[in-house]
């Protein structure tokens, strides 16, 4: 039996501020760093040794990663990074916060924005300082291929070709991973592997720092749960 371990990376400065975050590069707070030691402390008693890691180029996701690996002693393993695992682009909304945001647009746009999902947020200009492409990490790229705005559905988009090509192979040769990523990739990866329906993805909550320990034959999940029990959310049936 394949073990796959998603997990998202601990409470960030702009989660606790209710910021959209998005792409923006914003760090732990000390809650965050003790969410993602409790994750390796978890993964430590379930015995959990992948062979390899991937994560996003976001430093909230590295540093829990690196957290993580830490508490099971596996910091050695290969890490692949890509942008591909970073969370949703929040355009225009990217720094904004949730409630002031609320309180300009109302609360069935903003649920719009934020739980459809195919309907994007309003995007960034290609100037806007906020873009992705005056940012270095992403400096190698075609500036078309950088998102200047995106629904869940757009995330999934970018982030399933990455799985396909490079986890999916190395889950089918057996091998364990851990991905640190976000709310919203791993909202996409969840959808992908337990088959959810459009309608339902939205509804799925992937809380801060706690992994997302899944059993597969192949690709397919035939056990998953949150290994911190008390902060569990409901998941799909596997299918």
């Amino acid at each position: 039996m394949t073990r796959l371990v998603l997990t998202r990376h601990g409470q960030s400065v702009w989660n606790k501020e209710n910021r959209f975050t998005g792409w923006v590069d914003v760090d732990l707070t000390d809650a965050g760093v003790a969410e993602a030691r409790r994750g390796g402390e978890l993964l430590k008693a379930e015995g959990f040794e992948p062979s390899l890691a991937f994560t996003s180029v976001l430093k909230r996701a590295i540093r829990t990663l690196n957290f993580t690996l830490e508490g099971i002693d596996r910091l050695w393993i290969p890490v692949e990074k890509s942008w591909r695992l970073n969370e949703r682009h929040y355009g225009a909304l990217t720094g904004m916060n949730k409630a002031e945001v609320t309180e300009e647009h109302g609360a069935d746009q903003v649920k719009i924005w934020r739980r459809s999902y195919d309907t994007p947020p309003p995007p960034l200009p290609l100037d806007d300082p906020r873009h992705p492409r005056f940012d270095p990490r992403y400096g190698a790229l075609d500036p078309d291929a950088l998102p200047a705005g995106e629904s869940l559905k757009l995330t999934l988009e970018r982030v399933a070709p990455y799985f396909k090509d490079a986890i999916a192979p190395r889950l089918e040769a057996g091998e364990d991973v851990i991905i640190s990523a976000h709310g919203n990739s791993l909202r996409a990866l969840v959808k992908l592997l337990f088959n959810v329906a459009d309608s339902d993805i939205v509804g799925i909550e992937i809380p801060t720092g706690n992994p997302l320990l899944i059993e597969l034959e192949g690709l397919r999940p035939v056990a998953r749960r949150f290994l911190d029990e008390a902060r569990a959310q409901d998941l799909p049936p596997c299918p």
